[in-house]
């Protein structure tokens, strides 16, 4: 072979593709460890990671716990105080009916003894109904000491052989829901006798 052509012949295959190992260059070696101080650090903000999530499912199921007793006191209170309202707006109807009876005399009853009863039976099942549903009456009688909770004093005067703060007068039936004061009972006092 001549000399030209041994040397195509040595060039061509450089031409298509390098041989094998040759103008390679080596790959880089991913395979490497990390630093131990790399590790470290990436161990410390995974624990701080760790650590915060912990603390923010905790308040969470805090929260959760807090929001189901807040609404299971809701219910509780809505199933016992909800009627408040219509109880406090039907006090008037009482005060109305005890008023009729309270001004009845005895010749009306002899004249009108049907509706003097049937007013009596309204009143009685308007408090039944009222204590149905966990309303009583305040009714405070003379001599009884003041509660500024359950009274409100309407006048104010020296009485004898009255202490000072008892109760002279009832004026009006005080009213309360469970423990809740829909309206006191208007009362008169006792104050310190002059002299």
């Amino acid at each position: 072979m001549s000399e030209a052509r041994k040397q195509d012949a040595w060039t061509e295959p450089s031409e298509t593709a390098p041989a094998e190992g040759i103008g390679e260059q080596p790959a880089p070696d991913t395979t490497t460890e990390p630093e131990d101080h790399d590790l470290e650090a990436l161990l410390v903000a995974l624990e701080t990671e760790r650590d915060e999530l912990r603390d923010r499912l905790m308040r969470a199921l805090a929260d959760a716990e807090n929001s189901r007793k807040r609404a299971e006191r809701d219910r509780r209170e809505g199933l016992m105080y909800g009627g408040a309202k219509l109880a406090r707006d039907i006090l008037p109807v009482y005060d109305h009916l005890s008023r009729a009876l309270e001004a009845v005399d005895d010749e009306i009853k002899a004249n009108s003894a049907g509706l003097y009863e049937g007013i009596d039976l309204t009143l009685r099942e308007l408090v039944n109904v009222l204590a149905k549903h966990g309303v009583e009456r305040i009714m405070p009688q003379p001599g009884d000491p003041f509660d500024p909770h359950l009274h409100q004093a309407m006048f104010e005067a020296p009485v004898p052989d009255f202490q000072a703060g008892q109760i002279i007068q009832v004026m009006g039936a005080g009213f309360r829901m469970h423990d809740q004061l829909l309206r006191p009972a208007h009362v008169g006092v006792s104050s310190t006798p002059s002299g």
